[in-house]
């Protein structure tokens, strides 16, 4: 070894930045120091760089031990059983392929499985097992749409995992408080001093767990600081009161028709015009009816009647007339009606809407002769205020949760109007379906399905209870099928397809074998469009039977 001495003992500060430079350019160029060029060179290299190896690591001081991590927190819910817990780690180890688009084939898409099984796994209250705990926080790190119910399941032990590793600190931050604990509600002196000392997550969290136990207490506790509090503050706080919203609400809301913010202004208004029996509410209705009455010297001839006779007198229908505010006047606007009205809108039907959407739904039957709210909707309307008119009505019974006036303004679901009595888009009709039970909503898409088909259903499919009800199902099936049958493309119903496997029953399956083969194609049909029918068909079935085989196992414990 009498060749390394000299390299050994003769370095300085940069004898390993020389060594590197000399292993890149290569011994027959450039030799170590200390090393004649020829053969041993290469050898003599390798013995510096492990001498100056060594010689780095002695010079280093130790660094003070860091303090060990707490043991992970018990997870007290029942374990996973082992059929599930083998199909999640399937589920987590499945990686969404290109989006390009195109055709799919008959795989079913596992990816869309996972929220599926997230969602029963957390109605059972299983806990996961400690070894997919870092993929499924690496999944829900790659989808929010994924995290509630990923970090759900995960329980305390993701909050721990995401305290060890910055990819994972999305969990804190999706956790209120950074998965601090919140006082005990019935614990008076923690709960002050949170609100008091807190961070913004956290006094969010404790108002809103606070305000789905006991509402006043939450109310109380915000007056409290309000007037200090930041006017974005202010309005994440006053949302907060959707929560349990009633009447003993209406003194501090009102008080907030008052605040210096403009939106904070205006959500206390659309709070107080959903109680329909607030002073607010009251107000709205007065200046609604100024603006609306039946005018019965302006009648119109019911339809199909034409100029009939009856007793030598013109049959007519009462009209509803429509005379717009001419002002905004100071205390609409501290009511929360928005004075200037949107580019390409006119300002006497933009205050119009407000004054009829924030009115009670009750104002109606009582300002329009005791009809009820179908008999109102059809009614005609003079001068073209149809539209403006039956479009504040839909966002009233949405606000108001008000079932009978949706009915009345969704109309029967194979009307032939595009958009219904009173609804002027399917986003619309969406929304009022969702004022309706479930069995109702499925019932009405249903017969909208049957009608005008699938083209125009995407929308309203999506506001219905998962897994869809039979009716339902059957008229998407039959849908679908009468799709195949007129020889078009399923690309066109992929986004139904889509929702079909992940709310069709499973249950269905057993219906969908007939359709799986691969059918005659008529003389109009695109090239082709069989074959991709009856791929779609198997993986919509392959898809029905997984999520059965995923609730068999899940319930299996």
């Amino acid at each position: 070894m009498t060749r390394t001495s000299a390299s050994v003992d003769a370095p300085g500060a940069d004898a390993w930045e020389g060594l590197v430079t000399t292993a890149l350019l290569g011994t027959d160029r450039r030799t170590p120091p200390g090393t004649a060029p020829g053969p041993d060179a290469p050898l003599a290299l390798l013995d510096a760089a492990a001498v100056e190896t060594v010689r780095r690591r002695a010079g280093l001081r130790p660094a003070r031990a860091a303090e060990r991590p707490q043991a992970a927190p018990e997870d007290a819910r029942p374990v996973l059983p082992p059929a599930a817990a083998r199909r999640l780690a399937m589920l987590l180890a499945d990686r969404p392929g290109p989006s390009g688009g195109g055709r799919r084939g008959a795989a079913p898409d596992l990816t869309e499985l996972l929220p599926q099984w997230l969602a029963v796994a957390n109605a059972r209250g299983f806990a996961p097992p400690p070894q997919v705990l870092p993929a499924l926080l690496d999944a829900a790190r790659g989808r929010t749409d994924l995290r509630p119910a990923a970090l759900e399941f995960a329980g305390p032990r993701a909050l721990w995992l995401a305290r060890l590793n910055p990819d994972w600190r999305f969990a804190l931050r999706a956790a209120p408080g950074g998965g601090a604990a919140l006082p005990h509600l019935q614990d008076d002196d923690g709960i002050r001093q949170l609100w008091q000392e807190g961070l913004f997550a956290e006094r969010v969290a404790l108002l809103s767990a606070l305000r789905s136990r006991t509402p006043a207490a939450a109310r109380d506790l915000l007056v409290t600081t309000w007037g200090t509090e930041r006017a974005e503050d202010r309005l994440m706080f006053l949302d907060s009161l959707r929560e349990g919203l009633g009447p003993d609400d209406e003194p501090f809301l009102e008080q907030a028709l008052a605040d210096r913010s403009r939106n904070v202004r205006a959500t206390a208004a659309e709070l107080l015009s959903a109680l329909p029996g607030s002073a607010l509410a009251a107000r709205m209705a007065v200046r609604a009816e100024a603006c609306v009455a039946i005018d019965h010297m302006r009648s119109a001839p019911p339809r199909g009647a034409g100029d009939d006779m009856v007793g030598g007198t013109t049959q007519t229908t009462p009209t509803i007339a429509v005379e717009a505010p001419h002002e905004c006047d100071p205390g609409m606007e501290r009511d929360g009606v928005v004075a200037k009205a949107p580019a390409g809108r006119g300002e006497r039907s933009w205050w119009l809407g407000q004054l009829v959407e924030a009115a009670p739904l009750g104002t109606w039957s009582r300002r329009l002769g005791e009809r009820t709210p179908r008999e109102i909707v059809a009614l005609p309307v003079a001068d073209g205020w149809q539209g403006e008119l039956h479009a504040a009505w839909c966002r009233a019974a949405v606000r108001q949760r008000d079932a009978a006036w949706s009915r009345a303004l969704l109309g029967d679901p194979s009307a032939p109007e595009a958009g219904g009595p009173g609804a002027v888009s399917l986003a619309e009709r969406a929304k009022l379906l969702g004022t309706l039970g479930a069995a109702e909503r499925a019932e009405w898409v249903a017969g909208f399905i049957a009608a005008h088909g699938l083209s125009e259903a995407f929308q309203l499919l999506g506001v219905c209870a998962v897994p869809w009800a039979a009716p339902l199902g059957r008229a998407v099936v039959d849908a679908l099928n009468i799709a195949r049958d007129a020889g078009s493309y399923p690309w066109s119903f992929s986004g139904v397809m889509g929702l079909a496997e992940r709310c069709l029953d499973p249950s269905e399956a057993s219906r969908l074998d007939a359709l799986l083969a691969v059918p005659d194609e008529p003389e109009n049909a695109s090239p082709g469009a069989g074959g991709y029918w009856a791929e779609a068909f198997q993986r919509l079935v392959t898809t029905l039977r997984l999520r059965a085989a995923m609730a068999e196992e899940l319930g299996a414990a």
